[in-house]
């Protein structure tokens, strides 16, 4: 019986060993090896060519969106599931168009987990049904622009308008321009409500 090779790309030693005691529990999967960071897992796809990658969605030096290009450009033939702690859709929906196969968050039930890697490796995509219903229900035209969530990731830290001004190399009003039309396309009244519908929707991540 073939067993399918999986690599597991995780920050966090914890998550690593977890999910690595889930995967060699289940009997239809090679562990092939663990990474600790994005380029380790970049290097270890290309060597060992898993059929399945498991990535963290927030390594320091390669995002999940960045790590998905990456490794597909090394092993075509890899299924990428990235796992996040953040629910917002707009992460997941940035790894879905960038080619993963699944994205799925950390706090998951571990039934789900199994569930979702089978179902890649049969060639189906996967998202958690509440996350699905979200990013299902939203509006294509509410989307920001490259230049807005530059100003929003700003504008979250507390910054004024002057202060963002300098920052982006633009002018003050130009930036009023940008947070109006921000706060127009997440349908809040005040930047604070913008920097909390950001942080929910992995717009942006808080500290």
């Amino acid at each position: 019986m073939h067993t399918a090779s999986v690599v597991i790309a995780d920050i966090h030693p914890l998550i690593r060993a977890g999910m690595a005691a889930l995967i060699e529990a289940d009997g239809q999967f090679t562990l092939l090896g663990q990474a600790c960071n994005g380029a380790q897992a970049v290097e270890m796809c290309e060597r060992l060519r898993p059929d399945l990658v498991l990535f963290d969605m927030n390594m320091p030096d390669c995002d999940g969106v960045e790590a998905i290009g990456r490794i597909r450009a090394r092993q075509p033939g890899a299924k990428v599931i990235i796992l996040s702690g953040h629910e917002g859709e707009d992460d997941a929906d940035r790894s879905m168009r960038a080619g993963a196969h699944a994205y799925m968050l950390k706090n998951a039930p571990l039934d789900d987990l199994m569930a979702c890697i089978h179902a890649v490796l049969q060639g189906k995509k996967f998202m958690m049904p509440e996350l699905a219903v979200k990013l299902a229900s939203r509006i294509h035209g509410n989307h920001l622009t490259p230049r807005e969530r530059d100003i929003l990731v700003h504008l979250a830290t507390g910054m004024s308008n002057k202060v963002i001004a300098r920052a982006a190399g633009i002018g003050v009003g130009t930036v009023k321009f940008h947070v109006k039309s921000i706060m127009s396309k997440l349908n809040v009244c005040t930047r604070t409500e913008a920097a909390m519908v950001a942080a929910r929707r992995g717009l942006v991540h808080l500290s």
